[in-house]
């Protein structure tokens, strides 16, 4: 079989895609892109036979590119998508997908007359070894019923949204800029979707800087069993980048923190909980894309993944409704 070309665009977070696809079987990089030609150039240069386009244009029109890498900034990716898509390519974005419910409709619709294309957004935590691992046990009840989902996403670099390109993205959301990722664990891990969420925030962190927007969110999510989210994008904290976790069973509790991984199994005060040697990030942030490969050279079905994208974005959205409305929102799904 011939391999799949790959091309990427935007080689900040990009090169990491490009190492990726270069080490992949069954993929062959073809070609990188930005907006910056001396950062094509440099990245082009640690590959073999890799050409440096001039334009996006130029990697839609190249018949030898079949998957399209996306590592532009946030507002760029729903423009960016649809013309993949209407360029017959495979698709894989970083997050977030899109920023409005109409964007990701039009998303949807492009992806349904594109064929039977792959489009995957990455949320590379889904590849981070503990997260696996906990999947798996929610999934065989390890920790019973599970009644509670606690993410706590801590930026800890406000330096990038007060003096980066953040400050200057229109209506910039920190839930889809970053909560999205305890956003995507929690429906991967759970299995199960929202149908409503009410949100509150503040912006006390950047107050007197060009960021205009909130920095801090908290969102409540409303499941049908019971189960109740509680995720918060916290970009002006104090504090080092981390992704906090906490899944509370009936039979048990999974916590990620700066103790690391561990499971509380007992109530039982001198019952120590059990440390779990698993790393909890991916090794690299293109872990996801061989996965996302042998998934096209398979011909696996790609409107299930499709669909949780589409649903991580309803449920994302509807956090920057709910903040808008000051009410709490039922959760409109794509």
């Amino acid at each position: 079989m011939t391999a799949l070309g790959a091309a990427v665009v935007g080689l900040g977070v990009g090169e990491q895609h490009a190492l990726a696809y270069a080490a992949t079987p069954g993929c062959s990089l073809r070609a990188v892109y930005d907006v910056d030609p001396a950062r094509g150039q440099a990245v082009a240069k640690k590959f073999q036979s890799v050409k440096v386009a001039e334009s996006f244009e130029e990697i839609l029109a190249d018949s030898s590119v079949d998957v399209v890498s996306l590592a532009s900034y946030d507002n760029c990716h729903f423009d960016e998508v649809v013309k993949a898509l209407g360029a017959q390519k495979h698709v894989f974005v970083e997050k977030p997908l899109c920023r409005s419910i109409d964007e990701l409709r039009t998303i949807k619709e492009a992806l349904q007359a594109s064929g039977p294309r792959h489009l995957v957004s990455n949320l590379v935590l889904r590849a981070a070894p503990v997260y696996g691992w906990l999947r798996k046990a929610i999934q065989s009840r390890e920790l019973g019923e599970i009644y509670a989902f606690d993410g706590d996403y801590l930026y800890g670099r406000i330096e990038k949204i007060t003096g980066g390109w953040r400050k200057s993205v229109p209506d910039y959301s920190v839930m889809l800029g970053g909560g999205v990722h305890l956003v995507d664990l929690m429906l991967w891990l759970t299995g199960a979707k929202p149908v409503s969420v009410s949100a509150s925030g503040n912006e006390i962190c950047t107050a007197g800087t060009e960021f205009h927007y909130l920095d801090y969110v908290q969102a409540v999510y409303a499941f049908p069993s019971g189960l109740i989210g509680r995720i918060t994008a916290n970009f002006g904290c104090v504090h080092r980048h981390q992704h906090v976790v906490r899944v509370f069973g009936t039979k048990g509790t999974f916590i990620y923190d700066d103790q690391g991984p561990r499971l509380h199994a007992s109530r039982d005060p001198a019952v120590s909980a059990k440390t779990l040697d698993l790393a909890s990030l991916p090794a690299t942030k293109g872990d996801l894309i061989p996965g996302f490969i042998r998934s096209i050279l398979s011909g696996a079905n790609p409107d299930t993944v499709a669909q949780h994208e589409f649903d991580i974005i309803s449920a994302c959205v509807a956090v920057d409704q709910s903040l808008s409305t000051g009410s709490s929102v039922e959760i409109a799904y794509v």
